[in-house]
């Protein structure tokens, strides 16, 4: 049904019909500013996350049950810079879903799959991290390759699962038949899953961040307790212990980064739900956007804080790469 007088104003709604969304139209140079600082992002997440894969995938000294689950994470957020920010930044611009009901669906699966999945990686780390700094003796017996793959499973398969029961199910109309009458206007992608995602996914979020903190306050007692032994030890015993502990504190620095950037979202998507959705596009998207975020910041965590990615980054710009010897370097000399 047209909306009357709809085409005398026809960039005030998305569509020119009945229940058709408002639409806010930037001015040209703030949409520009938009697109620029979006297309920023998404380079930014692609790129860096790209190196950490390759990296991995390359170099033979990487091929390690920790690294691959790292390079699960990254491929987790490489696909997020590829198949979901892109449409997430029109929506953003341009206030509107131009795309279908069918590809919203697909776009909001997508997203939950790749966020969920990003975080049961983040616990599954540091479960392994937890295993090196608190049982190194039997640490490579326990945390095998074997193992993480299956890991990485779960990693995958859960969220996967998790996000069709919801989306692809008439699970969702049936228990919440009364708020679904409450429908977001046409044209809007932020459907009732997308709003619930708080909801929906907070016992999917809390309780493996739980985990992830408590782990992390055991590790840091017991590689408290490591620094102080390290004079004691032999030299190739020191730096093992070092290593492990550097690579505990960078992957709580990656943890408690995904908590700064996720936080905000999850806990605006409860609130708003029991306030009738009253938040204002702008803050929904501000909110998204900063946790995006999180999927451009763990290669520059990985890149700053551990030399051998530092290594094998300088030999990727270097194209020493196209070397055969360079895939047996070992990053870890010093």
């Amino acid at each position: 049904v047209l909306i009357q007088g709809a085409e005398d104003h026809p960039a005030a709604f998305c569509y020119q019909v009945n229940g058709s969304c408002p639409r806010t139209v930037h001015p040209l140079g703030i949409q520009l500013v938009i697109y620029l600082a979006c297309a920023a992002g998404m380079l930014t997440t692609v790129l860096g996350n790209l190196f950490v894969v390759f990296a991995v995938s390359y170099f033979k000294a990487l091929h390690t049950p920790t690294n691959f689950l790292l390079l699960s994470l990254a491929l987790a957020d490489l696909f997020l810079g590829l198949l979901v920010l892109p449409f997430s930044t029109i929506r953003s611009v341009e206030s509107c879903w131009f795309f279908g009901d069918l590809l919203c669906r697909l776009h909001t699966y997508l997203d939950t799959l790749f966020c969920l999945t990003s975080i049961f990686h983040l616990c599954f780390i540091s479960i392994d991290r937890h295993c090196a700094i608190c049982d190194p003796l039997l640490y490579p017996s326990k945390f095998t390759v074997k193992v993480a793959l299956r890991y990485i499973l779960a990693g995958w398969g859960v969220p996967a699962t998790y996000t069709a029961f919801f989306l692809y199910t008439d699970v969702l109309e049936t228990g919440l038949s009364q708020w679904l009458e409450e429908m977001p206007c046409v044209g809007s992608c932020q459907l009732l899953f997308n709003k619930f995602w708080g909801w929906l996914n907070f016992p999917v979020f809390f309780f493996p961040c739980l985990i992830m903190m408590s782990l992390y306050v055991k590790i840091f007692v017991v590689a408290t307790r490591q620094a102080q032994q390290i004079s004691t030890m032999s030299k190739s015993l020191a730096g093992a212990a070092k290593r492990e502990r550097k690579a505990a504190k960078t992957l709580g620095i990656a943890v408690g980064i995904y908590l700064l950037c996720w936080l905000p979202f999850t806990i605006d998507t409860m609130v708003d739900s029991l306030l009738s959705f009253v938040t204002p596009p702008l803050v929904f998207d501000i909110f998204i956007w900063f946790a995006y975020f999180n999927s451009a910041c763990n290669p520059i965590i990985y890149v700053f804080s551990y030399r051998w990615f530092r290594k094998a980054l300088k030999l990727i710009l270097s194209q020493a790469v196209f070397s055969p010897q360079t895939r047996t370097i070992d990053l870890y000399q010093e």
